[in-house]
């Protein structure tokens, strides 16, 4: 199996996560993938392999050499964003990419004029959507390369290797997959996490990240007797949304800016529910932002009487480069992989999060590698066959230095 068919049996599975679900994984569906991987890596001879109750999936190449070698570990999640349905995904290859605008259904074209990443990938074979769901590159495409890369290993003995450890998981995109990731069941020194976007992507900073959850407090009366008496949730909704900064959201920040953003609002007269993601890379400045929106909370209790407004702010996850900076021979063996593998290294901070945050601060230094996805969590995703090709190569370059690091 090449690692095109691998990718397109993957995406045929509804993974979509929940983001208010109180079980694990969110959804009942992911774990019907991960019952077909699971089965799907024993059908491929790999050592180890198994599954808990949660869907967490691990896996070992059993090492090919008696040396030394540092026990390492590659990982990819398989959930897929709530933002955009991955039911029934119908994928189609546009082969040798023209470098014009892309027809996926009906009325829906993915144009470079709009998304200039696509001219990149002139020549290339893409793997798209047909417009109407999300494409799950993010991050199916990772499993299929670390899968694919291991077979390749298992293929291939003249490639010495130790024990390469594999570990998938759910519930990524709503930022709980590292959770319940058994760091000291997976017995590596370092990993990765195949979870980055397009060709060279190596990514080792990430936001800070907190969730913001308001909850406001109204009083419904008859509009015509309502004065003095009615309190209006909607008008308390958008005065608080009205009190945070208008430049501070993720469509006016970049780099490492960072931002609130509101996700969601349910609202009524006498309820209303504001759901926020705070982010930003400084430590410090993170800290500053959850004391900005929780002391909102308090000026509007002060102004319309105590309990209008309640809010509870929640870390998420923090900014993995504080535990990658002691361990850079982590980043310093995946450039040198990339250089040999003809893959031109782009290092940047993660505007957003990935598991191997959460793992850094578990103990397992993981920063976190292109697999090759663009346009995630929408219909426009896409993925270069190519790319992800070249990420399988970089894996597996990898994992024939590291046999190297002790010598």
């Amino acid at each position: 199996m090449n690692i095109t068919e691998r990718f397109l049996n993957y995406v045929k599975f509804d993974t979509q996560a929940a983001e208010d679900s109180q079980t694990v994984p969110s959804t009942s569906k992911q774990l019907i993938f991960a019952e077909y991987l699971r089965d799907e890596l024993k059908a491929e001879g790999f050592s180890d392999v198994e599954m808990d109750d949660m869907g967490y999936i691990y896996a070992t190449l059993k090492a090919n050499t008696k040396k030394d070698i540092p026990t390492i570990g590659f990982i990819s999640h398989y959930d897929t964003s709530p933002d955009c349905s991955g039911k029934d995904v119908k994928p189609r290859i546009v082969e040798n990419y023209d470098g014009g605008d892309i027809v996926l259904s009906e009325g829906i074209v993915s144009s470079p004029t709009k998304f200039p990443e696509l001219l990149a990938h002139k020549g290339e074979d893409l793997i798209v959507t047909d417009g109407h769901t999300l494409l799950g590159a993010d991050d199916k495409a990772g499993i299929a390369e670390i899968v694919q890369a291991m077979c390749w290993l298992r293929d291939h003995d003249e490639i010495k290797h130790g024990d390469i450890r594999m570990g998938f998981n759910p519930d990524e995109e709503i930022g709980m997959g590292a959770h319940h990731f058994d760091v000291e069941k997976f017995g590596c020194q370092w990993a990765y996490t195949m979870d980055g976007g397009d060709l060279g992507d190596l990514e080792y900073e990430n936001f800070n990240a907190a969730s913001a959850k308001v909850n406001i407090k109204g009083v419904s009366v008859h509009p015509g007797y309502a004065k003095g008496k009615m309190v209006n949730a909607n008008m308390l909704a958008a005065e608080f949304i009205g009190m945070l900064p208008a430049n501070e959201t993720p469509e006016t920040t970049e780099g490492y800016e960072g931002f609130y953003h509101l996700l969601g609002i349910e609202s009524g007269i006498e309820h209303a529910k504001l759901s926020y993601i705070i982010r930003d890379h400084d430590r410090k400045i993170f800290e500053d932002r959850k004391r900005f929106i929780t002391s909102v909370a308090k000026k509007m209790n002060e102004k319309y009487g105590e309990g209008t407004v309640d809010i509870a702010v929640n870390d998420q996850y923090y900014n993995m480069k504080e535990k990658i900076d002691p361990n850079m021979h982590v980043i310093d063996i995946v450039l040198k992989a990339m250089e040999e593998s003809g893959v031109p290294p782009k290092v940047a901070p993660i505007r957003g999060g990935t598991d191997g945050a959460q793992l850094s601060f578990k103990g397992l230094p993981c920063p976190n590698i292109f697999a090759g996805g663009v346009n995630f969590h929408g219909p426009y995703e896409f993925v270069s066959i190519q790319v992800m090709e070249k990420a399988m190569q970089v894996v597996v370059k990898i994992c024939e230095l590291t046999a190297g690091y002790n010598d």
